[in-house]
This record gives C-alpha cells, sequence and structure tokens, in this order.
C-alpha cells in the first residue's frame, strides 16, 4: 500500500499524508515508471487555471511546486491529482502487477498517491491544457492498477478515456441493476439517466454506458449551447438540455421537462462545486446520485438531501470498477460520438 513512503504525517496511507518519499530505488514490490505525461484531474486544473487567470506560465509554476513540496501531485485546494503515461523502467521481482520493463502503459490510480519526481521543470507544457508532457518518475506499489496503452490509438486519447474509466463503469452497474429490477418484478416503466455535464469526458463515456446497460431515456445537460450542439451531434443522449448545474431548481426544472419525470439516476460529472442540490433535486424518490467530481462537497449533498426530504442513494465514484479500463476503450471503439468529442477537447487543448 505504500506506507513506507510516507513521510509525513507518519501512519496514514499515501493518499492522505503530506509529504511522500519519491527517491527513485524500489523496493522488491514496487515499479518505476519513466513519466511521459500527466493527466490533471479536471477539477484541479480548473481551480490552478483560475487562480491564476490563466496564466500558463504560473500554473506551470505551482504545479512544479506542489509535486516539488509532496514528492506528488495533489492540489492542496481540490485535493485531486490525476494520473499518468510512461513506460515501465523497472519491476521488481516480488511486484505482483505483472509489469515489465519497456512496457508503455496509464496508472489506473490517482496522482494523489503516487509517488513523483518531475526532471524536466514541464519546459514542453504552456500550463493551458489538462495534459502534460513531461520527463521524470513515478512510483506504483503491489496495490497500485495500471493499464497497457493499447497499441492502436494515439496515447493522448487513451490517457483522457482512462483517466475517467471509472464514471462509465459505475455508471453501467447502477443502470444493469435497476433494468435487472424491473424486469425481474414485471415494471414496464423504462429507467431513465440524467448526466450532469454530458458532453465532458466522463459525462460522455457515462452516457455511452447508460444506453448500453438498457437505459431508455437520457438527458445530458450542458450550460452552453456550444456543448449542446456538440452533444447533439454526437448522438449519445435521448435529449439535450441547457442548465447551469449550481441552479438546483433551474438544473431540476430541466431534467424533468427533458424527461418527463426526475431521473431515476443521476450522474454528475461536472468540475465545478456547487451542484450537490440540484443533483438531489433532479432524482426521483428511491432514484441514485453517483458523483463523479471531484469538486463535490460531499457534506453539502449528505445534508442538502436530509434538508429536503430526498430519499435518494447518493454514491461516490471512487475511480475503480474491475474492468473499467476495457469497458471505455470499448465504449471508445463502438460510440463515434465519443471518439468525436473527445478528439474535439484534445484539438482543442
Amino acid at each position: 500500500m505504500g506506507l513506507h513512503r510516507v513521510v509525513q504525517p507518519a501512519g496514514v496511507l499515501p493518499q492522505a499524508a503530506w509529504r511522500l518519499d519519491a527517491s527513485r530505488e524500489i523496493a522488491p514490490n514496487e515499479v518505476r515508471i519513466r513519466v511521459q505525461r500527466l493527466n490533471l484531474d479536471a477539477a484541479s486544473f480548473r481551480q490552478l487555471s483560475e487562480k491564476h487567470g490563466g496564466n500558463g506560465d504560473a500554473v506551470r509554476a505551482e504545479v512544479l511546486e506542489i509535486i516539488s513540496a509532496r514528492g506528488k501531485m495533489q492540489n492542496p485546494v481540490t485535493g485531486s491529482g490525476g494520473m499518468l503515461i510512461g513506460v515501465v523502467e523497472e519491476a521488481g521481482r516480488r511486484s505482483p502487477l505483472g509489469l515489465k520493463a519497456g512496457e508503455r502503459v496509464a496508472t489506473l490510480v490517482s496522482l494523489t498517491l503516487t509517488p513523483l519526481v518531475i526532471t524536466d521543470g514541464l519546459a514542453r507544457w504552456d500550463g493551458r491544457s489538462e495534459q502534460v508532457p513531461c520527463d521524470g518518475w513515478a512510483i506504483l506499489f503491489a496495490r497500485s492498477i495500471a493499464a497497457a496503452l493499447p497499441e492502436d490509438e494515439d496515447p493522448q486519447l487513451s490517457l483522457a478515456v482512462l483517466d475517467v474509466c471509472g464514471a462509465p463503469a459505475l455508471t453501467a452497474r447502477v443502470v444493469s441493476r435497476y433494468v435487472e429490477d424491473r424486469q425481474r418484478a414485471g415494471d414496464p416503466t423504462p429507467v431513465s439517466v440524467a448526466v450532469i455535464g454530458g458532453a465532458g469526458k466522463s459525462g460522455s463515456l457515462s452516457l455511452a454506458a447508460a444506453r448500453r446497460a438498457g437505459a431508455a431515456r437520457t438527458v445530458g445537460v450542458v450550460p452552453v449551447a456550444a456543448e449542446r450542439d456538440a452533444l447533439t451531434a454526437a448522438g449519445l443522449a435521448s435529449v439535450v438540455a441547457v442548465a447551469d448545474a449550481r441552479d438546483p431548481v433551474g438544473l431540476s426544472t430541466a431534467v424533468t421537462t427533458a424527461l418527463g419525470t426526475p431521473a431515476d439516476v443521476t450522474v454528475v460529472c461536472v468540475d465545478v462545486p456547487g451542484c450537490e442540490h440540484g443533483a438531489v433535486l433532479a432524482t426521483a424518490d428511491g432514484g441514485t446520485v453517483i458523483f463523479f467530481s471531484m469538486a463535490t462537497s460531499f457534506s453539502a449533498a449528505a445534508l442538502g438531501a436530509e434538508g429536503l426530504a430526498a430519499d435518494v442513494t447518493m454514491l461516490v465514484g471512487n475511480g475503480y470498477v474491475p474492468g473499467h479500463a476495457e469497458l471505455a476503450l470499448g465504449l471508445l471503439r463502438a460510440e463515434p460520438g465519443v471518439r468525436r468529442l473527445f478528439a474535439a477537447r484534445i484539438a482543442a487543448d
């Protein structure tokens, strides 16, 4: 679990530590990765960019400062990090990950718990995009997760998909259970799903996953007309609605109008705070809200649901579901709309 890498405070797991030991030498059950690219968590990048008024040099300097001070990339404001791709340099003889030197992999664990050193000063990054070309090394523990990058896909595209692969996997699991429960009960009511932030990375994959899992009606909620047009063209949602996710009544009204009823499952994929109450209001009694945004205040979600007397189950998407990488890459290959949205995002970055 990497406990031996915790510098301070003692006795916590690496994710909760303030500082990790990122020294290059590995233990017998560790793996060292030569880092080629980071993918910063969307909420973290937004916070840094807004803090510095879009000044890329200042963003780059702060990311370097965080990594140097903490031995990992963990935004002290959002608490989130991201993930990376690189090449396996060395695998300890007792590592259970099955990785071999020379393999190109994506880490499927957060940078918030990954010992990390940057050696090139991020000289090739302008500080204006979530993807960060770089050189350095990172350490994986025995309980870490990594996936070999597919040879038939652009590494940048694969990294963007794998960064959020937990979202469609959990969405598919939850929606499948709703569908199966209704089929067993002989209930013909179609399962409905709302995805807040439906044109984004995790949102577009979640819409595709929900449909494949049996959701009969889906609504993708976006904040602006340009995203509405892009998501409509992608064909991933039954209907696309424009609403400010921070406006609880406005969001609830948009979802209910689009679906005819509140959603059975609401998936929150936006990277801004203040969307908790709207997601709860948009969800039917007995429904489920899945929070995938690292900008979520879980106390606000819980207390808001209590204050609204909302009988909803709330799930925290932890980024790991068995088979999540394969499912997400499968959706990329099978759904042209998903690929178009991801390609457009990468091109814009």
